[in-house]
């Protein structure tokens, strides 16, 4: 697969909810800096880390805005559209970087305003700060 594949599959398996396939995009040895979970290191941790969202989510979106891809590095920008499990609403534009070597992404980091996803600390018994 080569780096557009990769992220084409990226936003469709996380749109279906299919975490297992989502999960396969990455190198065994990956790391993701990922803004609500902080550092993810290996893709044994960031399928335990994903196996929540289904609690945590009643309705998920991620629908890529515009690709920018040059050799083995990448940058996304989307617009995730989501409900809590309470059923309140979540949207945020987000900006992912992303490095994928061998049709694998190696590393990836994102960016977006973490104020929206607030309502999910606050369904779980957090205070939402």
């Amino acid at each position: 697969m080569n780096a557009r594949e990769v992220l084409a599959n990226y936003y469709v398996y996380a749109n279906e909810g299919d975490w297992a396939r989502w999960c396969e995009l990455f190198a065994e040895d990956m790391v993701m800096d990922e803004q609500l979970a902080g550092r993810i290191e290996g893709r044994a941790r960031l399928r335990a880390v994903v196996a929540g969202l289904g609690e945590l989510y009643a309705a998920f979106e991620n629908l890529p805005l515009h690709f920018l891809v040059d050799g083995e590095e990448a940058a996304v920008v989307s617009h995730i559209s989501a409900r809590s499990s309470a059923g309140r609403p979540i949207e945020a534009d987000v900006m992912n970087y992303f490095r994928i070597l061998d049709g694998r992404i190696t590393y990836m980091a994102n960016f977006h305003d973490t104020q929206p996803f607030q309502v999910l600390s606050r369904a779980h018994g957090g205070d939402g700060r």
